[in-house]
């Protein structure tokens, strides 16, 4: 892919992102009132309290602290990191235009809530993966919780998470115990939602399996010959023997796992094999590391700032 290409690539990412996030906010959580965490969630009590649109309030809360953050860690929060910014408070400002601030859930039924912190949650990771996919981020608590990191002894992880904490606890106060604990289910979708877009979105699935056994030889021949596929030898020591032993390391998709696992017990049934998931897999014969590698750039951008903390 030319760099033009992948210029397109990332705003697609970004454009896109930011409005699959504005629908899970939009649609679902701020109707049903789950605070879920990061500015979105201060927005949604705002909104609930005061009657102010959840797209301003992302928007005014948003920028002061991607400046904040400008002044503090430098200029690699970026364009890109503004205009994810933007592009989510303007479309979560359109979508509550459009449906009437009422979501597309009857929230006369028990289950319509515990719909929306679910679908919610989903379409957020969704989105807030896409966007970091491309190297940028939609800011927000994001940046306070590097900004807390910094200037106190906690990680980032650690930051993360006390900012989220605070704010549900907070809607707790505002809403109910209940809703509370829906914004904690949404948050948790969230994490793993943005875990998956972010480690394998774009890349085939695929197993990273470990064999250990007498007849190596006939299990690599099977495997070259019936999966097409290769490996690598690694070697070891065994903890209770102290022998030497040779491990076959292969990676193989998801849908040939089986046929693997008959190989190695057709010619061992004494063999011994790890079966471990490939969240990302490039080169020959999966994902080009020319379409990935693009992708790339959040992690440097990552290093990058932890360099400077």
């Amino acid at each position: 892919m030319t760099k033009r290409s992948y210029q397109i690539l990332e705003l697609s990412y970004i454009v896109g992102g930011s409005f699959l996030t504005a629908m899970g906010i939009a649609l679902f959580t701020s109707p049903a009132k789950i605070a879920s965490g990061g500015v979105s969630g201060i927005a949604i009590i705002i909104f609930h309290t005061l009657g102010f649109d959840t797209g301003l309030s992302i928007f005014l809360l948003s920028v002061p602290l991607f400046i904040l953050g400008i002044v503090i860690f430098g200029k690699q929060y970026g364009v890109k990191s503004l205009m994810g910014t933007v592009l989510l408070s303007f479309f979560t400002f359109l979508l509550n235009s459009a449906m009437g601030y009422n979501g597309v859930l009857d929230y006369s039924n028990p289950l319509s809530v515990l719909l929306s912190a679910i679908s919610g949650g989903v379409l957020m990771g969704l989105g807030v993966g896409l966007v970091l996919r491309s190297g940028a981020n939609t800011g927000g608590t994001d940046i306070a919780a590097q900004i807390l990191a910094r200037f106190t002894p906690l990680s980032m992880g650690t930051s993360l998470f006390l900012v989220d904490a605070i704010i549900i606890a907070f809607s707790a106060f505002i809403f109910s115990l209940e809703m509370a604990l829906y914004a904690t289910i949404t948050v948790y979708i969230v994490g793993i939602t943005i875990d998956r877009v972010v480690l394998s979105f774009g890349t085939r699935s695929a197993k990273t399996v470990f064999i250990i056994s007498e007849k190596r030889k006939e299990i690599e021949q099977a495997i070259l010959e019936e999966l097409g596929h290769g490996g690598t030898i690694l070697y070891g020591s065994g903890m209770y023997t102290g022998f030497d032993r040779p491990v076959i390391m292969t990676v193989v998709s998801n849908n040939k796992v089986g046929q693997l696992t008959n190989i190695v017990h057709r010619q061992d049934k004494l063999a011994f094999m790890v079966v471990q998931e490939a969240y990302k897999v490039l080169g020959e014969g999966f994902t080009p590391i020319e379409e990935a590698a693009w992708a790339g750039l959040s992690d440097v951008t990552q290093q990058k700032q932890k360099k400077q903390q």
